[in-house]
């Protein structure tokens, strides 16, 4: 499958983007998905998941309260809202399917990744 996230862009500290990534060529429908970032100078991590159903989700506690994951399996589409947003999540973020049905924060267990979408968070 092949992944397409998009909505990056500059914000000021406390607004508010909305990424999508968007899938085709695969069964989009089947796969877990995850939200993921790497900042300058660090490891890639783990932002938020969720599952086929969209019912189970999981956060990293950075941005828990800020960020809303969700998707469209019709549109073949992943969301990521956020909110609040502060300097600190300034960084590149990532799209990624899991094609196992559940939510990881391992990046090892995401087999198709998205180019990246870069945010910027100004003070």
């Amino acid at each position: 499958v092949q992944l397409q996230a998009s909505g990056g862009g500059l914000a000021q500290a406390g607004g508010s983007l909305r990424l999508s990534c968007a899938a085709s060529g695969g069964a989009f429908s089947s796969y877990a998905m995850g939200w993921f970032r790497q900042a300058p100078g660090k490891e890639r991590e783990f932002v938020a998941g969720i599952t086929v159903s969209g019912v189970n989700t999981d956060y990293a506690d950075s941005v828990k309260g800020r960020f809303t994951i969700s998707r469209d399996n019709a549109k073949n589409t992943v969301y990521l809202q956020m909110n609040s947003l502060q300097p600190e999540d300034t960084a590149v973020y990532y799209c990624a399917a899991n094609r196992r049905n559940f939510v990881s924060t391992r990046l090892s267990m995401y087999t198709f990744w998205g180019q990246g979408t870069l945010v910027t968070v100004s003070s």
